[in-house]
Order: structure tokens, then sequence, then C-alpha cells
């Protein structure tokens, strides 16, 4: 055929949902540490996995355990899990209602788009892990962001306001990007708030063994009110730092559960079944191990409060777990330009503007990372605004 008569090169034009997530997304990628560059950005354990979990996934490599795991997950997994699910909501938790997923991620995805349709109205804090209005955008559901109280705890007033014929509210406790931790107070005023309505409830605990405040930690699915439709949604990921290994799961009523794994096995099938089988292990024998890691995250905390006070111009936010401070900043200049000059300077964070519009103004910075590369992070994050003034 000659060229004149070769048949038109096809037009690619990505799907719906492609464009709705492009137009919605705050989301960035930051880089890790390099030479030249100390990340304060990324929300990950600086820490290896604990030593009996990685023993544990060559032990089942070894044993042949490669081959495609249940839909559901593996029945010893799901059994450990429903054992501690039962102490954390104080009532029976079925293994046949756990649903081990691709780490936390996809869980997200797999709950929020089994419930929301197109046109849903959907309740998220603002700011807040931006993950979630893009999972939202994706389903065609119209995110509706609700500010916080200037503590950064809810703003109850208007959550009431908003959630009035709302699909789904989605939320994490602790926070990222904030930090807080949601009182037993603010969940029993959420249940409250709900009575007699058929909003969803997502409850994404990912940080929940990382609570400073001194009080015992109050998961959703303790209460009455809530449990009964509320997801819960946890990874490996931050408690374990297990972050490579793409693991985590998910909890709530059976219906919401069945459908949640009709989206996960259609997107990613099982998890690996040498990773569930090390995942196990970590449940079993690392809470040690979790404890260690804690009393290290609560250590830099101070290290990275402390420095952070000293730079004029920042108001700093009083972190109650997690693993996040969230600055408010008095430069005239949007988030995201102060952290593109912030790099100049050798240090990344990420801008509050990518969690909300509510979350302009503000910096998040991670103290995940090492006591040097704190200490590092913020000398250079000092300079930087010293050039911007």
């Amino acid at each position: 055929m000659s060229p004149a008569l070769a048949a038109p090169s096809p037009v690619f034009t990505p799907a719906d949902a492609v464009a709705r997530i492009a137009a919605a997304s705050r989301r960035t990628q930051q880089p890790q540490s390099r030479g030249d560059l100390v990340s304060l950005a990324m929300g990950e354990p600086d820490f290896d996995t604990p030593e009996a979990v990685t023993e544990a996934a060559l032990r089942a490599l070894h044993a042949g355990r490669t081959h495609y795991s249940p839909l559901l997950g593996e029945a010893a997994l799901r059994e450990a899990l429903a054992e501690r699910l039962t102490a954390l909501a104080g009532t029976p938790a079925s293994a046949g209602d756990i649903l081990i997923t691709q780490g936390g991620t996809a869980g997200l995805a797999a709950s929020i788009l089994a419930v929301v349709n197109p046109g849903d109205r959907v309740v998220v804090p603002d700011p807040t892990y931006s993950l979630y209005a893009d999972l939202v955008s994706m389903a065609g559901g119209v995110v509706v962001p609700v500010p916080l109280a200037p503590d950064l705890h809810w703003d109850l007033d208007r959550l009431a306001d908003a959630l009035v014929d709302a699909r789904l509210f989605v939320f994490c406790n602790p926070s990222n990007p904030t930090g807080i931790v949601h009182s037993r107070e603010e969940l029993e005023a959420l249940a409250e708030l709900l009575d007699g309505t058929s909003t969803i409830v997502i409850s994404d605990e990912a940080y929940s063994a990382l609570d400073f405040t001194g009080r015992p930690f109050t998961s959703a699915v303790s209460l009455d009110g809530l449990r009964e439709r509320t997801v819960y949604c946890q990874t490996f990921s931050k408690s374990y730092a297990m972050t490579g290994w793409r693991v985590g799961y998910l909890w709530g009523p059976t219906e919401l559960i069945r459908a949640s794994a009709r989206v996960h096995n259609t997107f990613n099938g099982s998890v690996n079944t040498f990773i569930q089988d090390a995942a196990l292990v970590a449940v079993e024998r690392c809470e040690a191990d979790v404890e260690r890691m804690r009393a290290a995250y609560l250590q830099r905390r101070d290290i990275m409060r402390d420095a952070l006070a000293e730079i004029p111009g920042l108001t700093l936010s009083s972190p109650e777990g997690a693993f996040y401070q969230f600055p408010r900043y008095d430069l005239d200049l949007p988030s995201v330009e102060v952290v593109a000059a912030l790099r100049e300077h050798g240090v990344a964070v990420r801008p509050g503007s990518e969690f909300g519009a509510c979350g302009e103004g503000h910096l998040r910075l991670s103290y995940a990372a090492s006591p040097q590369s704190i200490t590092e992070g913020v000398r250079r994050l000092a300079l930087g605004f010293a050039a911007l003034r």
C-alpha cells in the first residue's frame, strides 16, 4: 500500500474516568532522599520491615507458596485478623467479612468504587488524604469537602449540613495530613449525625497504631451507630514498615465487603500468597516492633517540632498521631511555589493544597524520616524560608 493510501492512525482519547481524575486530582509524586536532597515528603517509614516478617516470606517462598491465593485471602490470616477485630469492635467479627487487599490503596479503591454511583455526594474533610477525592472522581461521584475547625478537628456544624443526603463519608483517623486524632466524643457525635440515615462510612485507620494522645484510640467500628454502616480500611504499610509489600484489608457489613470484593477481584485478583504468610507473622509476633517504631516516631515528632519552632513565620500544628506536621506559613505564596522554592534549597516537602483547598497556606512534613534527615531537612527549610522573605 502506498503512503498516500495508508490508513490514518487512530486518535486515542482517555476514558471519561481518566479525564475526571486529571481534572480534579491534586496528587503529586514527591521524591525520596538522594545525595543532594533531603526528603521530608514521603509518608513512608524509614525502618526496615521486622526481620521475622522477612524470614516468614523467605520460608514461604522456599515452601512453594507461590500459587494463587483464595480471592478473599488466606484463611489463616483472615482468622487472625477476625480475632483482632473482635477485640477492637467489641463484637464478634467473622473472617468471612474480611477481604485481604493489595495494600490500603486497593482497599480504599475497592470500597469507594463499590459504593459510589455517578452523581452521588461523597463528603470528605478538607484537608484530607487526596486519594479519596480521586477515587470518587473515578466513580463519577461529587466530592463535598468540609473545612475543618481551626484546631484541625471536624467542624461538626458544617459536617452536619454536608452529610444531608450524602451517600458516603470518608475520613482517616489519625489524620493524614494534619496528624490529629479524632476522639471518642467526635465519633459519637458523627454517629448521632448519621442516625436514621443511609449514609455509609469508610474509616481509614492506617495510622491507628501511631496515637500519641495518651488516651485509648477509638476506632469507628467500636461504636454502636457507626459499626453497622462502616467499612474499616487497614494496611500493614505504616505500623509494620511494610509499604513495599502491598498488603492491607477491609472489614465491615457483609454486603459492603461482598461488593468491595467484587471490585477488588476484578481489578487486582488475590494478594500474593507468600506475602500473606508474612503478614500473618506480623500480626502474631511483631507488636514489640510496632511499639519500638512508635516510640521512635514520638521522639522524631519532638525533634521536628522543636526545630520548626525556631523558624519565623511558621505556626505549628499539634500532631496527636500518624507522623506528620502540618504547619501554616505567613508567606503570600501558593504552597506549590513554596515547595518548589524549598526544593532549590535541597529539601522536599508536600504542598498543603495537595490535600484540599483548605490546606493552602500549609506544608506537610513527615517525621517518618531519620532524626538526622529531620534535623538537616528543617535546617534547609529554614534557609529556604529566609531566602523567600
